[in-house]
């Protein structure tokens, strides 16, 4: 299956986001992760949540979140999903081109620091799957700066499925209360909130 890009002919106002974020979790210890889905139009109307729960240092982080997109009932009205990073629940990392493919949706990666990808990889080789772990990393591709709104601290984006335009103007219009998008800001605190 061939990833497609998709070319946005305008990128309204009220665009269909899916923030998704894991709560918090005590690393080097066997157990799942709640991940949150936070869906909003544009950056001011809040619309739902969704939940799923994947395994600390796992593997199944693409094939969970695909499921818990598919079976939601705003499935059909998401035009992109915006995840916290590539790794969630430790080093349970999330394949962007794949879950892209599954979902038919664009995907981008956010995250407020560049990352050490060096450090990363040096991580990712204590666990097993080291191969399987770095190819998902690798297939979330270029990494690349974005400012969010004029004066704001930049953040670094990855995407599949969607042209590098288009994943920008998605960026401006959806950050509207920080520097990143609305949708993944609030997953963050409603899978914080969980994890306690």
């Amino acid at each position: 299956m061939v990833l497609v890009l998709r070319r946005f002919r305008s990128i309204k106002s009220e665009i269909r986001v899916l923030g998704i974020d894991d709560g918090q979790f005590v690393p080097r210890t066997k157990g799942t992760v709640d991940i949150v889905g936070v869906v909003y139009r544009g950056g001011y109307w809040f619309e739902g949540v969704m939940r799923t729960k994947i395994t600390i240092d796992g593997f199944d982080a693409t094939e969970k979140i695909a499921k818990m997109i598919e079976s939601s009932p705003y499935y059909r009205e998401l035009r992109v999903v915006v995840l916290d990073g590539v790794t969630f629940a430790g080093f349970n990392v999330v394949d962007i081109s794949m879950l892209s493919r599954i979902v038919d949706l664009p995907v981008m990666s956010v995250v407020r620091e560049k990352p050490d990808l060096e450090e990363i990889r040096g991580a990712l080789k204590n666990l097993p799957g080291f191969e399987v772990r770095w190819q998902a990393m690798r297939n979330a591709g270029v990494l690349f700066e974005v400012e969010p709104r004029n004066g704001e601290n930049p953040i670094y984006i990855q995407t599949a499925g969607i042209l590098r335009d288009d994943a920008e103007k998605i960026i401006r219009k959806t950050s509207t209360r920080s520097n990143v998008p609305e949708a993944l800001r609030v997953a963050h605190i409603i899978a914080s909130g969980l994890a306690r």
